[in-house]
């Protein structure tokens, strides 16, 4: 069943609806979500921007900021397909990658609050070596969790930060209540919006995810469509 459902996400996204996007933000209820109670961090620490709610790979010029959830199938569909133009646009200094952590899965992690704690999971990588950011963000997307499975451990976690080169997150793992928090508060702002880049409002809401921008522009073609993704990147 998993596969079915993850199967016909990327199709629909594949033909370019972006409602197909926000049935990640769907499925489920909220009954069994675990809330963070600890108050969200302010400021910036490392390579996390809390106040703007974002994780920034690279120093490019262009901006290109990525709204996901790591339990989301088609975020992991557009990882697989894109992954690699984003990493060699980081690379060779064209982009700066913005990750922006999102939530809305957590519904359907058998109460482990997986989405959550994975975007904990980076945000500790990030304010502790923002080289592995990247790797790890590439990692999370690996033999992904599927959806109504009780997601990766927050061991397993801490194993797949320090196979992505990263220091050991599990100490910060362990008291990571306020960047659950952050990811959580990042969530429901996304919900409330205006979606705001840059000074600019560029978005009602997040709707689901992934929601790509290049430069404030939303990628409006399918996850899974490499071509049409490289052509925007560069056209925007």
């Amino acid at each position: 069943m998993g596969q079915v459902r993850r199967a016909a996400a990327v199709v629909v996204l594949a033909i370019g609806i972006a409602v197909a996007a926000a049935g990640c933000s769907l499925l489920g209820g909220a009954s069994n979500v675990p809330v963070a109670t600890d108050a969200p961090p302010k400021g910036a620490d490392g390579a996390v921007d809390f106040d703007g709610g974002f994780i920034t790979v690279g120093d490019g010029e262009k901006k290109v900021d990525v709204w996901f959830d790591a339990m989301c199938p088609v975020c992991g569909a557009f990882e697989q397909t894109n992954g690699k133009t984003l990493a060699n646009a980081v690379d060779d200094g064209s982009i700066t990658l913005r990750l922006h952590p999102l939530t809305f899965l957590d519904a359907v992690s058998n109460g482990t609050g997986y989405s959550t704690r994975a975007a904990a999971a980076l945000t500790c990588v990030a304010v502790t070596d923002r080289n592995a950011v990247l790797p790890f963000y590439q990692a999370l997307f690996t033999d992904q969790p599927e959806e109504n499975s009780d997601g990766l451990t927050d061991k397993q976690l801490a194993q797949r930060a320090s196979d992505a080169g990263s220091q050991d997150i599990a100490s910060c793992l362990a008291d990571s209540g306020p960047y659950q928090a952050w990811a959580q508060r990042n969530t429901a702002d996304s919900q409330k919006g205006p979606i705001v880049v840059d000074g600019t409002k560029v978005l009602d809401t997040i709707k689901g995810t992934p929601t790509v921008l290049v430069n404030g522009k939303q990628y409006p073609g399918g996850v899974t469509d490499a071509t049409a993704f490289s052509r925007f990147l560069a056209d925007h």
